[in-house]
């Protein structure tokens, strides 16, 4: 991964991880909709808009986190 790499498409190699955070990557995955180029505040009032869980929402910002914190190659 290079830093370079968008928190969507992170994201969504994510989704065959057996966890909420690869429940949301499919979710993204499946939304032709879903604000790519917006960053967490965006993205977090699209979930919002939706009526998604405050799980959901919770699990958008630990997914962003971690992508903050990955390593850079």
């Amino acid at each position: 991964m290079t830093r370079s790499q968008s928190f969507t498409t992170w994201l969504k190699r994510h989704a065959k991880d057996d966890n909420a955070i690869g429940d949301l990557a499919r979710d993204v995955a499946a939304d032709r909709d879903w604000p790519s180029r917006m960053r967490l505040k965006g993205q977090r009032e699209y979930l919002e808009n939706r009526g998604a869980s405050r799980a959901a929402v919770a699990t958008l910002e630990r997914a962003w986190s971690l992508y903050q914190e990955r390593p850079a190659d």
